[in-house]
């Protein structure tokens, strides 16, 4: 058995609790205060908690400038390859019922705002050609105005730059063509809020396709400002040789959002820097590389060519001829082979012509990457198998990852210092030594501490559940979470089947000695995904008949938890002991909230989907509760015929779950209400939630078994902490630099701007 640390050793650590030294205590009160009165002119008789907020943010922001500055001097004095990621995915308003997130409505103090790099951004017109090239004219222009948030390191002095994006009418801007425009009716204040405009009066589609534009345009437009200006603060171009740009510069396609990207640096290349064709084409093939978070054809982006036309009418030319000669390509390739030109094409056929983003961002990147082993294989084997076919060089596997500075550190630090006191706090930079806590498996004094950790972060997330939410829970039941977007293919509906067979169970034998648990699910939907708002009014209808069943009392408690967010996130992942994740296997690209409750001492009940496939490699998969089928038996149903009925008729449970459901036991005031998401899992469910059913409960019955042998529990537990080593945002990040973008990751820290306090170190 290994030994803990000495005290002399635990001395020599660095408490995860502690901001600043007691000598610093004084500096720090009077810079609050200086910020206090002089930057919000406030005193503490009318100070709010925001002020207290704001007051704190600046206080720490004047000991980040030093750093960032000097950080920026050193990036201009090495000039070395900087990666960019133009644009990411979106999170969704909160779904059930909506309500505005006005989050910059009290200002940022963070951000410092850049007008003197505003660029334009143009939409609409028509394209001319000429002997001197093309031309895009008559359009209508918005200005892009930079705001820089600072992303300090970890303890090297190196402080990054996050540049933002927002949306300003330029002074020549013609309300009057709007008058009676909705957004003008709805906001009388629109002189003054330009940027309200800007973004609300265009709708829907079109809206979101103008939002894509907007980022990559004026990101694309700042790329090659800095590339050309090679000297800090220079604002002469002296670079003008744009072929060496993949040098310095590589852009990553998150997703197919940013994929826009393409078709403008081809525009802002060949129209603007006048470039040939094809050294225009070969630059943004070595610059751009694309990372695929999806599987589902529905989630992979496809534009109306006439929204194109209408919106982007150059770009839509690009495309095309993108398209000619990558069809040209294929067709020397393959012979003959017209349906394979069709699949392969950028443009879809149809009654209404469409872009397929995702295969414009194939052709258009050097490299190509899923988000963990098996989605990666996926799109090799299916998704894209056409692409990888021709080009099997582009792809390859990044397997998601998680900062443990974030997700262990500052959301469990009693958990952080355990582990500290038994390895030291190295693997807070190189996670992979958590393996060492596998020598403390079987050590008593360990497993208390890990299990005293997780009853503190119980008792506090019951604590902050009461507070803030009303709801009263029984802090030594299991807490049971599902926390991820709402959708079909993650499988809440899954969830509930276990949750109202459990409630059966009970009723039926309520002097049988039962596991407690706290179901707790939450997430958002998509603002227009109907099914995903009934699935939250499910959950909470049974949580609203369960809940208040005097037989069934604190054994089971449903909670739909509201807004659910980062900073929620950080409260209830280090009280979790049951992270679900029930996707059906081969929909699931990777999930990184399985990792971040893996670290925070959770066990997972899930498929083999995702990157679950890798944690049970890392943990053992014994150490898990893996069920259902795999991706060969999902593709063998699918080739059989997946009959929702058969399980129905079959299984009595089930059959029972989906006749309350469906007679209106969970909703008597309106006893219809769930017959569309009951139709559903019988006669249409893409994501076999029947098929799942009978294994998904057996195994909830292990999960209740162990619970029961706290001990044996925690040593689960901790075989999964020290299986985490490989899921750390440094490996991801450290892959990526070298085996996309040719970076060499450094792990060099830079000299500290004079800091006499150290409160950052």
């Amino acid at each position: 058995m290994a030994k803990p640390l000495t005290d002399q050793d635990k001395r020599k650590q660095i408490s995860v609790r502690g901001l600043a030294g007691v000598e610093n205590v004084s500096d720090l009160k009077t810079n609050f205060n200086r910020h206090l009165h002089f930057t919000l002119v406030k005193d503490r008789n009318v100070a709010t908690k925001r002020d207290y907020y704001f007051a704190l943010a600046n206080t720490v922001r004047d000991h980040l400038v030093g750093r960032w500055i000097r950080t920026q001097q050193h990036y201009y004095e090495k000039d070395p390859k900087v990666s960019t990621r133009t644009f990411g995915r979106d999170s969704e308003c909160f779904g059930h019922v909506e309500e505005a997130d006005d989050w910059l409505r009290y200002g940022n103090p963070w951000e410092k705002a850049r007008p003197e790099y505003m660029r334009p951004v143009h939409f609409y017109g028509r394209v001319e050609h000429t002997a001197e090239g093309v031309e895009w004219v008559d359009t209508q222009m918005v200005l892009a105005l930079p705001y820089d948030t600072p992303v300090p390191g970890y303890r090297n002095n190196i402080v990054n730059t996050m540049r933002l994006w927002s949306a300003k009418a330029p002074c020549d801007f013609n309300l009057k063509d709007c008058d009676s425009s909705p957004a003008v009716l709805c906001c009388p204040q629109l002189a003054e809020a330009p940027m309200f405009y800007v973004l609300q009066f265009f709708e829907g589609k079109e809206l979101r396709l103008k939002q894509e534009y907007f980022v990559v345009a004026a990101t694309l437009q700042d790329i090659i400002r800095r590339f050309k200006a090679s000297k800090f603060g220079s604002t002469e171009f002296v670079r003008l040789d744009l072929s060496t740009m993949p040098d310095k510069v590589a852009i990553q396609l998150n997703d197919t959002h940013p994929a826009l990207a393409i078709p403008e640096l081809m525009r802002l290349l060949v129209d603007t820097e006048k470039l040939s064709w094809e050294k225009a084409w070969d630059i943004v093939v070595r610059t751009c590389a694309y990372t695929n978070h999806t599987v589902l054809p529905e989630a992979l982006e496809r534009w109306p060519v006439d929204l194109f036309r209408n919106l982007l009418p150059r770009h839509l030319e690009i495309i095309y001829e993108i398209n000619r000669r990558h069809l040209e390509r294929i067709g020397k390739l393959y012979p003959g082979d017209f349906d394979r030109l069709r699949r392969m094409s950028l443009i879809e056929e149809g009654d209404i012509k469409k872009i397929n983003m995702a295969h414009l961002c194939i052709v258009g990147s050097h490299a190509v990457n899923g988000v963990a082993r098996i989605h990666s294989e996926i799109i090799k084997n299916t998704v894209f198998k056409d692409f990888y076919d021709i080009d099997p060089q582009k792809f390859q596997n990044k397997t998601n990852g998680i900062t443990p500075r974030r997700w262990l550190v500052m959301c469990n630090p009693g958990l952080a210092e355990v582990i500290a006191e038994r390895i030291g706090e190295n693997y807070i930079r190189d996670l992979d030594q958590l393996k060492k806590l596998l020598d403390f498996v079987d050590d008593d004094a360990f497993i208390r501490d890990v299990a005293k950790i997780k009853q503190e972060n119980k008792l506090k997330f019951a604590a902050h559940l009461e507070e803030h939410y009303k709801v009263k829970i029984n802090p030594n039941s299991m807490f049971d979470l599902q926390v991820k977007r709402i959708h079909e293919y993650k499988r809440q509906l899954l969830n509930c089947l276990h949750i109202i067979t459990l409630y059966n169970r009970i009723k039926k034998e309520p002097n049988k000695l039962w596991t407690p648990r706290t179901i707790m699910i939450g997430g958002k939907a998509a603002p227009g995904y109907h099914t995903a708002k009934m699935i939250i009014k499910l959950i909470t209808s049974i949580g609203d008949i369960v809940n208040n069943d005097p037989v069934v009392g604190d054994r089971l408690k449903v909670i739909f938890l509201e807004n659910y967010r980062v900073t929620l996130a950080e409260k209830v992942i280090p009280a979790s002991d049951l992270s679900e994740q029930i996707s059906t296997a081969g929909t699931e690209a990777s999930g990184t909230g399985n990792m971040k409750f893996m670290l925070n001492g959770a066990l997972t009940i899930g498929t083999m989907d995702g990157a679950n496939v890798e944690m049970a490699e890392e943990a053992g998969e014994e150490n898990m509760f893996i069920f259902g089928m795999r991706v060969e038996d999902v593709d063998a149903l699918d080739k059989k015929g997946y009959d929702a009925v058969s399980y129905y008729n079959r299984l009595p449970e089930l059959k029972q779950a989906i006749d309350q459901i469906s007679g209106g036991f969970f909703s008597p005031a309106q006893p219809g209400l769930f017959k569309d998401l009951v139709n559903m899992l019988m006669h249409h469910d893409r994501f076999k939630v029947f098929a799942d059913y009978e294994d998904y409960i057996k195994c909830q019955e292990k999960v209740s078994a162990l619970y029961k042998n706290p001990k044996e529990w925690t040593k689960k537990v901790i075989r999964n902490i020290a299986g985490c080593g490989k899921f750390s945002s440094d490996r991801t990040i450290s892959q990526y630099a070298r085996e996309i973008w040719g970076i060499e990751p450094s792990l060099e820290k830079i000299a500290a701007p004079d800091d006499p306090h150290g409160l950052l170190d």
